[in-house]
């Protein structure tokens, strides 16, 4: 069964569900990105930081070799770590990132924060994560995001990838790249779930004709897996009662409802699983509709809550001219 896809401003479709590899281990990753795909996905979601392209491509060599999916029936996304906003540094860590992956273009390349931190030469230190010494020592680079999107433009023009986009962008930086951008982000990628809508933003990638993408669907659910001390605190979403009661009128998993109730308001959703039974499931959540009131409903959970917060990682900043 073909998958819904989002039309992007840049003239590609997107597949709206796809597959987050943020937390896949490099031990399984080869073997995870070839069964989703034998299950029907076909948009991944990477990232240089998540230290496992290289599996993550190892996977889709595999799936393209025996025959289950042509390069061109992917969509895969990655995206432009804080360390290399420098303009001269894009090109360069798009093209590492292409050989880790063994292929020739991302579909999607996105710059991963709006942060700009000092450069970390990759025989140095891969990914570099958001210190300089990798001891929590944090440094900022002086580039500007339009410094940056500038160099991703060129990234079209070369081929390396047919859209480009932002992620963990706020409006008013939105905005402010908009004055100078030549090509448009085609995407927005935002942590978004119920207890985080962003309505007022997501209103404003609409009216820009930015797609959205959500990450981190089921709220605290992946941060309780990083032992933050913030989502053990908070509700499970798959255990409220509004979500359960939702779940079963319609005879779906809670998981499905809470991934049907973004995808049914029009955005992406990349969530992840290791079990077979999941991922199937993750990806059968367009053939059902909620009513307009369970939508309302789930919305009414928001708290404003963030849990991906790039000021938490930050610390004690030096500023590196």
């Amino acid at each position: 069964m073909a998958q819904p896809t989002i039309k992007l401003n840049s003239g590609h479709d997107m597949p709206q569900v796809g597959f987050g590899l943020w937390k896949v281990d490099k031990e399984t990753c080869a073997d995870t990105v070839y069964n989703a795909i034998k299950t029907g996905y076909r948009l991944f979601d990477g990232a240089c930081d998540y230290g496992n392209e290289k599996q993550a491509g190892e996977g889709v060599a595999r799936a393209i070799k025996d025959g289950l999916v042509k390069r061109e029936d992917l969509f895969l996304v990655s995206k432009l770590w804080n360390s290399f906003h420098d303009g001269e540094r894009v090109e360069p860590i798009c093209k590492k990132q292409l050989e880790d992956c063994g292929i020739d273009y991302f579909d999607l390349y996105l710059i991963h924060f709006p942060v700009a931190l000092r450069y970390v030469d990759p025989s140095v230190r891969y990914p570099p994560e958001w210190s300089y010494d990798g001891k929590g020592d944090i440094q900022l680079s002086n580039a500007t995001i339009q410094e940056t999107w500038t160099a991703m433009e060129g990234l079209v023009g070369k081929g390396y990838a047919k859209s480009i986009g932002i992620s963990n962008f706020q409006g008013s930086l939105i905005l402010d790249l908009l004055r100078y951008a030549k090509i448009r982000p085609a995407t927005l990628q935002i942590e978004h779930h119920p207890y985080l809508v962003q309505e007022t933003l997501l209103k404003l990638a609409a009216a820009e004709g930015i797609a959205v993408t959500a990450y981190s669907s089921f709220g605290p659910q992946s941060f309780v897996e990083l032992e933050w001390q913030k989502a053990k605190d908070c509700p499970i979403l798959f255990e409220h009662p509004t979500v359960v009661e939702i779940a079963k009128k319609h005879n779906k998993t809670t998981a499905q409802v809470l991934l049907r109730w973004a995808t049914q308001r029009g955005l992406a959703v990349i969530p992840k699983s290791n079990n077979q039974g999941r991922l199937q499931q993750n990806l059968e959540v367009t053939n059902f509709d909620l009513d307009q009131s369970e939508v309302d409903a789930v919305s009414g959970f928001d708290r404003g809550l963030r849990f991906n917060n790039p000021t938490d990682y930050l610390g004690t900043l030096h500023i590196f001219a």
